[in-house]
């Protein structure tokens, strides 16, 4: 019966039309991107130290702004919460915030680590977070002159930023190392830290309101850990054998996944379940955002495009049950976002 639901409500969204932008062909390596919070801007950020500016549509995309932000590549790019400024982190260890609308520097922190910044993340009106190749983490405040904390709590790159919607009590990060690390924001302490893991811990997401965090690694693991209880995961599962570099969640239990391999998959990620692809690339996927509206994601691959994927059928699916176990079946089916094969070809492999 489940099954039935879910290819019900497949079959309704591959009938309905389904339209997104077209993908963008840049000159150099696209290193990050970031969806405008209220508008529909992309920026770029590329090899060369440039950030683009596209103002995207399904008729057309516009470049509206090409601005130099860094003499090194671009290493990390987020617009702040009003969308007003845009965030980027380079290669020659500065950190710049630009006005959006002109380009102008705000501020600007040169050498504001000791190695380049390998993940950010925005966390409020004024606050932001980034971690670095050696395994140092810093919270910054756009109002005031240096770092409001930093530690070095692990000894490899920080892979992933994130901290809990509006409560903002702690800060958590991933690290090539193997280790999940929280931090107590208030106390500008380690709060707790993981056992270690024997594989890099690449990206993670919250789900189930914020009572599940849930971390995805390179062999293709994904570890759920209760919110608040962090030194050891509550339930596992084996996705796809590829590297999960990013994480985008879409709804309480839905997330939107980029590999190694250059599949970008939807999974039911509590429980854990592959529901499909949503599309492709022929190289890896590097990065990957989501829109403020929540119907567009947009990913890049080491070919120096990036491509748009319409996903707002996922509202429709996140109020279906799923089993507990993980469909194998599911790993090659196409859901309506990919135009890879047709659906005559999605609900073939169901029936096996």
């Amino acid at each position: 019966m489940e099954d039935d639901d879910v290819i019900k409500a497949i079959i309704t969204e591959i009938k309905k039309p389904r339209s997104k932008p077209a993908d963008i062909q840049t000159e150099d390596f696209v290193v990050d991107l970031s969806f405008h919070p209220c508008e529909d801007i992309l920026a770029v950020g590329t090899s060369v130290g440039d950030v683009l500016m596209y103002k995207y549509s399904n008729e057309q995309n516009v470049l509206r702004q090409h601005t130099k932000l860094h003499t090194k590549a671009v290493r990390c790019l987020e617009f702040s919460r009003d969308g007003l400024s845009i965030i980027s982190t380079g290669r020659e260890r500065s950190i710049v915030v630009a006005d959006t609308e002109t380009g102008k520097f705000k501020r600007v922190w040169e050498g504001a680590h000791s190695e380049p910044v390998y993940s950010m993340a925005v966390l409020g009106e004024h606050l932001f977070a980034t971690g670095d190749d050696d395994g140092e983490v810093k919270l910054w405040d756009l109002r005031q002159k240096d770092a409001v904390f930093g530690l070095r709590p692990v000894e490899d790159f920080v892979s992933c930023i994130l901290s809990n919607g509006q409560q903002q009590k702690y800060l958590l990060m991933t690290s090539g190392d193997g280790l999940l690390t929280t931090i107590n924001i208030a106390q500008r302490k380690m709060f707790v830290q993981s056992e270690p893991y024997e594989e890099e811990l690449n990206c993670m997401g919250t789900f189930k309101r914020e009572s599940k965090l849930v971390v995805g690694t390179s062999k293709g693991n994904y570890y759920t850990f209760n919110w608040g209880q962090f030194a050891y995961h509550c339930d596992a599962f084996t996705g796809p054998k590829a590297s999960a570099n990013r994480m985008v969640p879409i709804t309480e239990q839905i997330a939107v996944m980029a590999g190694e391999d250059g599949i970008i998959r939807a999974m039911h990620l509590v429980p854990g379940r592959v529901l499909g692809i949503v599309g492709q690339h022929s190289m890896a996927i590097d990065t990957m955002d989501i829109s403020g509206s929540g119907e567009l994601i947009a990913t890049s691959s080491h070919d120096n495009d990036v491509r748009f994927w319409n996903i707002k059928y996922f509202e429709d699916f996140d109020g279906i049950k799923y089993n507990s176990k993980p469909d194998k079946r599911t790993l090659k089916h196409n859901l309506p976002s990919s135009q890879r094969v047709n659906a005559k070809d999605f609900f073939a492999g169901l029936n096996e």
